[in-house]
């Protein structure tokens, strides 16, 4: 088996650093990661595009226009397509999007998201990303996510943490085989990151690899200024994170 890629979800210049600095794979770029992460703002994405190129590391970016759930309105969608195409002209190397309605992945807002990105680039890398853990059954997701063309799912098997998730995961594994990946996200640390990689049989995972924030003035949270448990990428974080990605294939 090959080496298990590792990518880091950042949302902030030193974040990209940090992934970078501690053996990151591909890095996922957001903007307010405290929501789940949405569309990042142009500027970030230059610097970050630059800086990740220059160290061989590929960015995918976050296509999500609003907060909240992700059944996307006519505004909503063209928002979308809007953010993608000046994403791709920016040169990111991959894109992550997911709308879902009534339990099941919207097909009609996911497919001309997708018919508009592809006419820009045609072979853009493309992650479902954990809108579908909002569905019954996560499992179902996979044939659908093959048919439209996805490269990869981001799931955390719809538990709150992906080591929770671990048994839908395998399942969505089981399910994928070779047709896409499935790569899962959400809680996942140093201590645990082995555990779910052995059971998943995953060969990419997704990590935040955050440490806490703590506001110096308390005015900054009590004004709304900052999202609830604000966190800030971690190079030591991502490095044990790497650290334990490898050992636990060198065990295999």
């Amino acid at each position: 088996m090959g080496a298990v890629t590792l990518e880091i979800c950042i949302d902030s210049v030193n974040g990209c650093e940090a992934a970078i600095a501690g053996g990151a794979d591909r890095i996922e770029l957001c903007g307010a990661l405290a929501v789940g992460g949405l569309t990042p703002p142009a500027g970030l994405v230059a610097l970050v595009v630059e800086r990740a190129k220059a160290a061989g590391v590929r960015v995918h970016a976050m296509v999500r226009p609003r907060a909240g759930d992700f059944a996307y309105d006519d505004a909503d969608l063209a928002t979308a397509i809007a953010d993608a195409r000046a994403l791709i002209a920016a040169g990111v190397d991959g894109l992550v999007f997911g709308a879902v309605r009534g339990g099941v992945i919207d097909l009609p807002v996911t497919t001309a998201w997708l018919d508009a990105v592809r006419g820009d680039r045609a072979d853009i890398d493309l992650t479902l990303h954990r809108a579908v853990d909002l569905l019954p059954d996560p499992v179902a997701a996979v044939d659908p996510a093959v048919a439209l063309g996805f490269h990869r799912i981001l799931t955390s098997g719809g538990a709150v943490r992906a080591i929770d998730g671990a048994g839908t995961i395998a399942a969505m594994q089981a399910c994928a085989g070779e047709r896409i990946v499935v790569m899962p996200g959400s809680g996942v640390r140093p201590g645990n990151v082995a555990g779910l990689l052995a059971m998943t049989g995953a060969r990419e995972v997704h990590a935040s690899a955050g440490t806490p924030l703590v506001q110096d003035d308390p005015r900054v949270t009590a004004l709304g200024f900052a999202g609830p448990g604000p966190a800030r990428t971690d190079a030591a974080t991502v490095r044990a994170l790497r650290n334990a990605i490898d050992t636990e294939g060198t065990n295999r």
